[in-house]
């Protein structure tokens, strides 16, 4: 799974980016073929904003988003946002008839 991350209007420490990237993995476990994983760290005047988005088969796209007083609080709060996006979409699974 491809991951990028990236900083608007802001500088990030490589400690959070590293720990952005070590989510993405943990998350990318939860997932049936996750393609791509986008962070997003935003600084707008005093918040700090973080957005995950997960990319699926099927053009399926997971979108998680938080906004605390620092990076790091907002991307926890993100991902456990997206974990459970994740554990939902895992429990719906697909609807298929067996074969006959």
């Amino acid at each position: 799974m491809k991951t990028t991350v990236t900083a608007r209007h802001c500088e990030i420490p490589e400690e959070v980016r590293s720990r952005a990237e070590d989510v993405a993995e943990k998350l990318a476990r939860l997932a049936h073929r996750p393609q791509r994983m986008e962070v997003v760290f935003d600084d707008d005047h005093q918040r700090r904003v973080v957005e995950l988005k997960m990319s699926l088969p099927r053009g399926q796209t997971l979108i998680a988003t938080a906004e605390e007083t620092d990076f790091r609080t907002a991307l926890d709060r993100a991902a456990e946002r997206l974990r459970s996006q994740l554990e939902k979409n895992v429990q719906r699974g697909p609807h298929r008839q067996p074969a006959a």
